[in-house]
């Protein structure tokens, strides 16, 4: 199992707008070119999960999952977790913070795909093409960014280069 964080600022004062703002997951399709797919469908009942589709490209195909999701506008913060789908186990959170004349967001992802002899292949792999979208959906929604901690991993995708990405002002390590 692997845990990744990536930490963004955001130019942006008010959280609370930007936590709706990343909540409709179903914008990131349309930013992120390694996003095909999600399919956001309302709570069953009040207080209850939202629940989501998603279609991701991986390697040479694409990774899909259920996930339900509880979004918590007071606090900032929306949790997931896999139902259904080509990860043994997926879950994470995203989590917003007032910083200074900003915000700051931290997403974190637990995951593993159930085939220990692939994990070396498998898990970089997978780091990459998360943060990459994270940042890709980020940077869509707001502008410039700057990643504070977890930007090591996104340094050497094939491909345009993050580096290229003038609004990507900065890496940083775990």
């Amino acid at each position: 199992m692997r845990s990744i964080h990536l930490r963004v600022a955001l130019d942006t004062e008010n959280s609370s707008a930007a936590f709706g703002t990343i909540a409709d997951f179903t914008r990131f399709a349309d930013i992120a070119e390694d996003i095909h797919v999600v399919e956001t469908h309302p709570p069953a009942a009040p207080d209850t999960a939202r629940d989501s589709d998603w279609e991701v490209n991986f390697r040479r195909g694409i990774m899909r999952w259920n996930e339900a999701e509880t979004l918590d506008p007071e606090n900032l913060r929306i949790e997931f977790d896999q139902t259904d789908g080509d990860f043994e186990e997926f879950r994470g959170s995203w989590q917003l913070t007032s910083a200074g004349s900003g915000t700051e967001v931290r997403f974190e992802v637990t995951y593993d795909f159930g085939i220990e002899s692939l994990v070396g292949i498998m898990d970089p792999i997978a780091e990459r093409v998360i943060k990459r979208a994270i940042c890709a959906v980020l940077e869509g929604l707001f502008g410039s960014i700057t990643v504070l901690e977890g930007g090591e991993a996104l340094t050497d995708l094939p491909g345009p280069a993050p580096e290229a990405a003038p609004s990507l002002s900065a890496r940083g390590g775990a």
